[in-house]
């Protein structure tokens, strides 16, 4: 680890005013990553006394989650366990409790992926250092991306609360030194395209403040569904956020989002396009699952996710269609 600087902000005004440095709030990635010598900065600003670390509802029924809300506090929060189920299953099931006690919410978007070559200096990585190559392409891709791929980068974004934000439609707001604008979750993420390194709409020295929820659907019933080697404190090869309505056998409403699987969170307007005013049965469930990855592009040793992310898909929407 090198040598940085350490400031100390006491507003969020403060902390962006500093000009070229990294937050620090939680650090459950970016001390990691310090260690390994792939972030390298020199100064470092610590955000954890600005506030920002409240849940609040809001006048029109919208729910304002402050970026440093820890999540271990935002997964048992009573409004969103009872309204947003699915951000607290998918919080519940990323992680350790000790990491979820120290990770924020805004920490949490702006995670890093866990591409082994990503956290190898010794290997070649585009995402790490621009225009050395793809290590992953040609190496073990076992657990990396099979949607939004590009030829310069193959990495999943590690996140389970992406997903669930995701299909709840979060708007994420950002601060910077000429104000605030906000940005729908669809719009945060972006594609790794020919600049892999290039990760989310955040520029240098702005913030996240805040994310906000719309108002919950009371009729919906929502389900994070996530498949992993193993049971604890292990990241997706394929999970699943859905959010959905029935009226009358018939889905009304739904969102479907994946993780695990995408360069970015992934939205599902396939699966969802296909079920919508439709019957709300099995058949249906793997047809549409089945649209959700015509258009996966599966590398050497990950081909099984394309056959995982069905399931994965039709058993979610069982899940979230249930007794509706």
């Amino acid at each position: 680890m090198e040598a940085f600087s350490y400031v100390r902000a006491t507003d969020a005004a403060g902390a962006v005013g500093v000009g070229d440095a990294k937050f620090i709030a939680g650090g459950t990635t970016l001390l990691d990553l310090m260690k390994l010598d792939v972030e390298r900065p020199a100064k470092l600003v610590d955000i954890n006394r600005i506030g920002l670390d409240t849940i609040e509802r809001l006048p029109d029924g919208r729910l304002k989650i402050g970026a440093l809300v820890r999540n271990s506090d935002l997964a048992h929060h009573e409004v969103v366990k009872a309204e947003y189920a699915v951000l607290s299953e998918a919080l519940l099931q990323g992680a350790s409790a000790q990491l979820r006690n120290m990770a924020t919410t805004g920490g949490n978007l702006l995670q890093r992926t866990r591409c082994m070559y990503f956290r190898n200096t010794a290997m070649a990585c585009n995402k790490r250092a621009p225009g050395t190559g793809c290590s992953a392409i040609e190496g073990d891709n076992r657990s990396l991306a099979i949607f939004g791929t590009s030829k310069d980068c193959i990495a999943t974004n590690p996140s389970d609360m992406n997903v669930a934000l995701t299909a709840l439609e979060a708007v994420v707001t950002i601060q910077g030194k000429d104000g605030s604008r906000e940005v729908k979750i669809g719009d945060f993420f972006l594609l790794p395209g020919t600049t892999p390194h290039v990760e989310t709409v955040v520029a240098p020295g702005e913030l996240i403040t805040h994310v906000t929820l719309p108002a919950a659907r009371k009729g919906s019933k929502q389900v994070y569904l996530k498949l992993r080697d193993r049971a604890s404190y292990e990241f997706a090869l394929a999970s699943a956020a859905v959010v959905a309505e029935v009226e009358g056998g018939k889905i009304s409403y739904l969102r479907v989002a994946l993780g695990g699987v995408g360069t970015k969170p992934w939205r599902s307007h396939e699966a969802e396009a296909a079920l919508l005013h439709h019957a709300a049965e099995s058949a249906a469930f793997h047809r549409a699952a089945a649209m959700a990855v015509r258009d996966a592009r599966p590398q050497s040793e990950n081909g099984f996710k394309v056959e995982l992310t069905k399931r994965c898909i039709a058993h979610a929407l069982k899940l979230a269609t249930v007794n509706v």
